[in-house]
């Protein structure tokens, strides 16, 4: 592909993804009071066992710090809670609270309906499966790239 045909596919990523998120969070604090990159965490909490703050950073590719103060917030809010981690002293095990446990209920009915709504109306289930291939694909590849000896910081 042609530098001005990956510019364009780059540029039609990223901007698609921004009006994905924009709209996603939108319509979750408008119907739950709960911002899409908070239902982020929840979801990983509660897809993780003995889940950890480092666990939560590597599912979404955030910096352990970022994910220890959106952790805080959630808590602060009532929807998780932190229990002493028997394996190791220095970290906490993340669970959702009942509280917690219903938001996430709701909210992911929420994010269902809005991601058939901006995905899976306008593409057909051939070019879903494809993009999701392909997304699939260049993330694992970016992901290794970072992870190779000599890769950037």
């Amino acid at each position: 592909m042609e530098a001005v045909q990956l510019r364009q596919v780059f540029d039609d990523l990223v901007r698609f993804e921004t009006v994905l998120w924009n709209s996603v969070d939108a319509r979750l604090r408008q119907e739950c009071s709960l911002p899409l990159g908070s239902l982020n965490v929840m979801m990983a909490i509660a897809s993780t066992p003995s889940c950890r703050v480092y666990d939560i950073a590597n599912a979404l590719a955030i910096t352990v710090g970022g994910t220890s103060q959106a952790v805080d917030r959630i808590e602060a809010l009532g929807y998780c809670a932190r229990r002493p981690n028997p394996a190791d002293r220095r970290s906490s095990i993340l669970e959702l609270t009942e509280a917690g446990e219903e938001l996430l209920a709701t909210a992911g009915a929420v994010f269902d309906r809005e991601l058939e709504s901006l995905l899976r109306a306008p593409l057909s289930e051939s070019e879903l499966g494809h993009l999701g291939t392909a997304l699939a694909t260049a993330r694992a590849a970016a992901v290794a790239r970072a992870k190779a000896p000599g890769a950037a910081d």
